[in-house]
């Protein structure tokens, strides 16, 4: 049979609750029947731990006990001599080691309001209050924060090591190395000395137990994170898609990499993942493949990257045509202007068409670009240099997608503008002409340009020695 303990004959619980006046300011938080802050009882044992309170009552135990144990037992009541505070008892039977740990009462709508103790389930068998398999525990070492190694013991007496593997045994200096029972060895300011295995040593009745632990430091920047196509997607309906989300980050980074699409979920992607490391860096990627598009698929495609508390995504919108297609027309009606000695003018019509065509220019009948070295293509538009009269003609964009069998032309008219010039303004005379007067004279004006200039003649009145200069404008 098991040994039954009630807390109250260690002789260690200072009182039992016994007054029942609920006067103003009492019970403001949860009490318990002892008032030390830990107990020491030994493994098989049965624990019975009294609370009260003045609102609902609830028990928070050690992780060591399960949610549905056998042994553990709550009993609910209204106390007081007015029936007006709640009482609560908790009896754990049999109490293990591996119960170890924190017994704290508190309010169930109040949950700050609480009262705890710490129990010690001592174990000769059991010194340490996990017992591990083969595989050690991995701690995390993470920057500006201290490193713990959780081995927690049932006998607040045991002497317990910290040693590096293999045998660097690291002693407690309560500066930078801290021994704590409940908590295990903290390490304040951990350099990159931690990082290794590490285990928590005790020897009990000759025996040596332990717990080990895998230091891991996690890095958590994201250098990159790019599409193989960061522009819009367009394709084909029937056809492959292809994604690839390429991740940078620096060494011991652990990445997660996950997508959102428009059918995810119908399940219509694979994703496939793949990790490379370079010299200075590690690389992720995700390859998220669609085999055969529907319009369905059209839509917003994200990457979402995550490590640690970092987070970044990237996107790209695909766009999904029923049929190859070509559509072309004037941009600004079939005749354009351009004036002689721009510096560059572009001929650009209004075309879309999947996919890419292959365009070529033609002037008066011939390829622009074998005319002059003026001409040249920029993508579907023809761009013309140092413009000049001799640019003026017909021009002829043809489009065709050979693959499907779609072809498309379009002409254009282009106009090159000319500043009218006069051609008398080029003789330089230095004297007005001298006529008799009464005579007949026939005065000549040639002027050019394009359009046709119009000419107009002015008339300036004889001064009074009897001369009548005629002046042109």
């Amino acid at each position: 049979m098991f040994d039954i303990l009630f807390v109250m004959i260690f002789g260690l619980s200072g009182r039992v609750l016994t007054k029942d006046t609920d006067t103003k300011g009492r019970f403001s938080s949860p009490v318990l029947d002892v008032t030390e802050k830990q107990l020491i009882i030994e493994r098989n044992q049965t624990l019975q731990l009294n609370c009260r309170g003045r609102w609902e009552l609830h028990w928070v135990l050690p992780s060591g006990i399960p949610k549905v144990y056998h042994g553990t037992q709550i009993e609910e009541t209204r106390c007081g001599k007015k029936n007006n505070q709640y009482c609560s008892r908790l009896t754990l039977s049999p109490a293990l080691a591996q119960h170890t740990g924190s017994y704290r009462c508190r309010y169930r709508q109040k949950q700050r309001k609480q009262a705890s103790v710490y129990i010690y389930i001592t174990d000769s068998q059991r010194p340490f209050v996990k017992v591990q398999s083969e595989i050690p525990d991995v701690v995390y070492m993470k920057e500006g924060e201290p490193l713990v190694f959780p081995c927690r013991v049932t006998n607040p007496d045991a002497k317990v090591s910290l040693v590096k593997f293999p045998f660097h045994r690291l002693a407690p200096d309560y500066r930078n190395i801290i021994w704590n029972s409940r908590q295990g060895f903290t390490i304040r300011s951990p350099t990159f000395f931690y990082i290794g295995l590490f285990s928590c040593e005790t020897i009990v009745n000759g025996v040596k137990y332990s717990n080990k632990f895998l230091t891991h430091r996690p890095v958590n920047k994201i250098l990159d994170v790019y599409l193989n196509s960061t522009g819009l997607v367009h394709t084909l309906q029937g056809q492959m898609l292809a994604l690839n989300c390429t991740v940078t980050a620096e060494w011991n980074a652990r990445v997660s990499i996950s997508w959102t699409y428009p059918q995810k979920a119908n399940g219509s992607a694979t994703i496939i993942r793949r990790i490379s490391r370079s010299r200075t860096n590690m690389l992720f990627y995700s390859v998220l493949t669609i085999p055969r598009l529907s319009k369905a698929d059209r839509g917003l495609y994200k990457c979402h990257v995550t490590s640690g508390p970092s987070k970044r995504e990237t996107n790209t919108t695909v766009i999904v045509y029923d049929q190859p297609f070509i559509r072309l027309k004037h941009r600004d009606g079939p005749v354009v202007q351009a004036s002689a000695g721009q510096k560059s003018f572009r001929l650009t019509p209004k075309l879309r068409a999947f996919p890419a065509p292959e365009v070529i220019w033609l002037k008066d009948g011939m390829v622009a670009a074998e005319r002059c070295s003026r001409y040249h293509v920029d993508g579907f538009s023809l761009v013309i240099r140092d413009v000049a009269e001799e640019d003026a003609g017909i021009y002829t964009i043809l489009t065709g997608i050979q693959q499907y069998g779609l072809y498309q032309n379009l002409t254009l008219t282009l106009v090159v503008n000319v500043k009218p010039q006069i051609g008398e303004k080029t003789v330089s005379s230095q004297q007005p002409g001298i006529v008799q007067r009464g005579s007949r004279q026939a005065l000549h004006c040639t002027s050019d340009g394009v359009p046709p200039p119009q000419i107009q003649w002015l008339w300036h009145p004889c001064p009074p020695k009897g001369l009548s200069p005629a002046r042109l404008a």
